[in-house]
């Protein structure tokens, strides 16, 4: 899903650094060999969560849902020296796919994949987390965010992936429309907690940077 006309989009693209030949390999393999290609990060977005990384320059990051490993590699970029990035993944097939990508980047050491219920992963992690990435289950998304705040460093940032939902956040959700809710309430629960401030970015699907104060 993407919110700007085609052509600002694609313009938008086009003025934005290339991604590496890896993480192009990986774009392709994804679209030709895994169902739901639409879920990864891909070029834009991939760039700015480099971006971000870089300018934070965390030494712990935790990333909630791998899939095939784009954005972790995106985020790994802006790593501090030995710092280290943890990517939950409940996919053994997806994070086997991911791992593949990981062992042919210079980040291979850095990558801590792990596969699992990320909640009960979570509660097994330090605290002091610099930066957070959450794009995963939408129905454990509040979990998630309460979960990892307290491990968040003052300071943190958290990423929260898909917060516009094709757009359906902006009116009543159906009864059945549990993910859309879910959606609706965390993003509520963010723009009104005291312990953070954030941005809610229409960057395709709606990216909603928060930092803990």
């Amino acid at each position: 899903m993407n919110f700007l006309p085609e052509k600002i989009d694609s313009y938008s693209h086009e003025h934005t650094t290339k991604e590496s030949e890896l993480l192009y390999e990986l774009n392709r393999q994804t679209h030709i060999q895994i169902i739901a290609p639409r879920m990864l990060s891909g070029h834009l977005q991939g760039r700015m969560l480099s971006m971000f990384s870089k300018m934070i320059q965390p030494k712990y990051i935790l990333e909630i849902g791998t899939y095939t490993g784009y954005s972790a590699l995106c985020m790994a970029e802006g790593l501090a020296e030995d710092g280290k990035l943890i990517t939950i993944e409940i996919d053994p097939e997806i994070a086997d796919f991911a791992n593949q990508f990981f062992d042919k980047s210079t980040f291979k050491n850095s990558i801590d994949s792990r596969v699992g219920d990320a909640v009960q992963v979570i509660e097994t992690l330090a605290d002091h987390i610099d930066l957070v990435f959450i794009d995963a289950d939408k129905r454990n998304y509040i979990k998630y965010y309460e979960l990892v705040l307290p491990k968040l460093k003052s300071g943190g940032y958290i990423i929260v992936d898909n917060v516009l939902w094709s757009g359906k956040v902006v009116a009543p959700a159906a009864k059945k429309d549990k993910d859309t809710k879910v959606l609706q309430e965390l993003n509520d629960l963010i723009h009104n907690d005291t312990r953070v401030e954030n941005v809610l970015l229409p960057l395709r699907d709606g990216l909603f940077v928060v930092r803990k104060k």
